[in-house]
């Protein structure tokens, strides 16, 4: 697995990447998403691939429904897969599976399956602007704004987490929510990192985002 070096932030530490993959897709009606083409592939290979390319040592793939099929059809042997029975319970007990089967003493980098406009540079921008102790999460602009570039940023996916905070984020996962109440109770520690020149940071949640595949 390709480890992260040059980071300046990383204070020597490696990196596992999660990329949460275990919905559904009930409101797509196309199954897991996971399995959505996605440039001549399954969408879960090009996620983790960007991760390992963009400096993440090692890359879960946290999987759920479906998970039988989606390792039939997609190559995840760059990856370590773990499957999350309880899955119907929300993203958090993803995200918790995710955590626990990193290395403990590595910085964690949550990414969505349903994010095709992810990219190597990224996560390699979050990996370079990350500093000791904090999150650093990658936002975004809305291209569509028509107001010249001006529109707020929205913190959006994907996140990295200091290795230092990873106990105490994990306590306040529950439900569907993931980091959201730690990032809400902690925002002195969130540094977001503009990414809008990458992608629009969209997911694939309904039929009509479905443009973001091609």
């Amino acid at each position: 697995m390709r480890r992260n070096d040059g980071a300046a932030g990383l204070a020597g530490r490696g990196v596992t990447g999660v990329v949460l993959a275990a919905g559904a897709g009930t409101r797509l009606g196309l199954g897991p998403k996971a399995l959505l083409p996605y440039r001549g592939r399954p969408l879960v290979e090009a996620i983790g691939q960007a991760l390992l390319d963009g400096g993440c040592r090692e890359v879960v793939v946290v999987l759920g429904a479906g998970a039988p099929e989606v390792e039939a059809a997609a190559n995840l042997d760059s990856f370590r897969v773990v499957a999350n029975a309880g899955w119907e319970s929300g993203m958090g007990s993803s995200f918790l599976l995710g955590d626990r089967a990193a290395d403990p003493a590595d910085h964690l980098l949550i990414a969505l399956v349903d994010q095709p406009g992810l990219t190597r540079e990224t996560v390699e921008r979050l990996l370079v602007r990350h500093q000791p102790g904090r999150i650093t999460a990658a936002a975004y602009r809305r291209r569509d704004s028509g107001d010249g570039g001006g529109a707020a940023l929205r913190r959006g996916h994907p996140l990295l987490i200091d290795a230092s905070l990873r106990e105490a984020v994990s306590a306040t996962v529950t439900g569907d929510a993931g980091a959201r109440s730690f990032l809400r109770s902690h925002p002195e520690l969130v540094d977001e990192v503009d990414c809008s020149d990458q992608s629009s940071g969209e997911d694939v949640d309904t039929p009509d985002q479905l443009r973001l595949l091609h």
